[in-house]
């Protein structure tokens, strides 16, 4: 239980201390407090950035090690992207012919709603991925521009890889802006639901889960993907249950 305010304190003290969710912020007439209106006005700017600002990509290259490939989605650009959301799960026609090979995982980034998530945590999810994946055989990293989570189906397909991670910048709120998420699908291809991924979601640190943290999340699940066969509803995050993870399709949820 939080602590009883002093007499007289912040009731909402406590609360505060406990989330990034605006609460109890006072009121001035019939509006905000100078600072929480200018707090609110700094975090809508930040968000606003984050789903406008274009991806780096030789700078994502080189927090990789400068070996990855780069496509691009069907949108043209940014304002296309956004105003159809389609266009970032197809490679554009332009894009170059990716390697096909016997891969168990392609690791694909794309910028999402957010490229400043993808500049501040990708490269470090991945490097703690790989450690945790030694007997796996990975293609080269693709690095998707305008991409959204589906165009790892067309790219995880055209490599020949068992199971795709498409690691993508999350739509920005009002407590964070740089929130990377992972979408795991095993047997990508285009069509693919979204009923048929996983997903871990909120890597930011220090906020959300950190690089470890996630990549042990992502290579728990990639371990039950490959045993079982199949990704999405029907794979159940058990990992921390005592009896064990699923072992069936029809296993209670």
């Amino acid at each position: 239980m939080p602590d009883a305010p002093a007499p007289g304190g912040d009731p909402f003290a406590a609360l505060r201390r406990a989330t990034p969710a605006r609460v109890g912020l006072g009121r001035v007439g019939q509006g905000l407090p100078t600072a929480p209106m200018l707090a609110f006005q700094l975090a809508h700017a930040r968000a606003r950035d984050a789903v406008h600002a274009e991806l780096d990509v030789e700078r994502v290259r080189a927090a990789l090690g400068g070996s990855s490939l780069v496509v691009h989605a069907a949108a043209p650009d940014r304002a296309a992207y956004l105003a159809d959301p389609d266009l970032g799960r197809r490679l554009d026609d332009g894009s170059p012919v990716l390697p096909r090979g016997d891969f168990d995982l392609a690791l694909v980034v794309a910028d999402g709603l957010s490229a400043t998530a993808v500049h501040a945590h990708a490269a470090a999810v991945i490097s703690a991925l790989i450690a945790r994946l030694p007997d796996w055989t990975l293609a080269p990293v693709v690095i998707a521009r305008q991409g959204r989570v589906a165009i790892g189906d067309p790219i995880g397909a055209a490599l020949g890889a068992r199971a795709v991670v498409v690691l993508i910048g999350e739509r920005p709120g009002l407590s964070a802006a740089d929130s990377l998420g992972a979408y795991i699908t095993w047997d990508p291809k285009p069509g693919r639901r979204d009923s048929e991924r996983n997903c871990v979601s909120n890597i930011r640190p220090p906020g959300g889960l950190s690089p470890d943290q996630a990549a042990d999340k992502i290579a728990w699940l990639l371990g039950e993907a490959r045993r079982l066969g199949f990704t999405g509803v029907d794979l159940k995050d058990r990992e921390a249950l005592a009896d064990g993870p699923v072992t069936s399709r029809l296993g209670p949820a």
